[in-house]
């Protein structure tokens, strides 16, 4: 028997948890494991992908930007 513990929650919190619910009768317990399954990410980032995070980090830091407006002109969109 796996052992049990009761923890405090807001009652918003208790509503949200209500809301996430797939049928009235699971457990608030069903719906925490399924939101910390998806909370976590078993598969870490490429090489690649941490290369193009970096540079993608020292370009902002370098302040190499394009506004907004530029892209959007650019691309035409309104």
């Amino acid at each position: 028997m796996q052992a049990a513990t009761s923890i405090y929650i807001r009652e918003d919190l208790k509503t949200q948890l209500n809301s996430l619910k797939r049928h009235p009768r699971e457990s608030y317990n069903d719906v925490i494991e399924r939101l910390v399954t998806l909370a976590v990410d078993d598969e870490p980032l490429s090489d690649e992908t941490m290369r193009g995070l970096e540079e993608s980090l020292s370009e902002i830091r370098q302040g190499n930007l394009i506004p907004e407006k530029e892209i959007m002109k650019k691309y035409g969109v309104k």
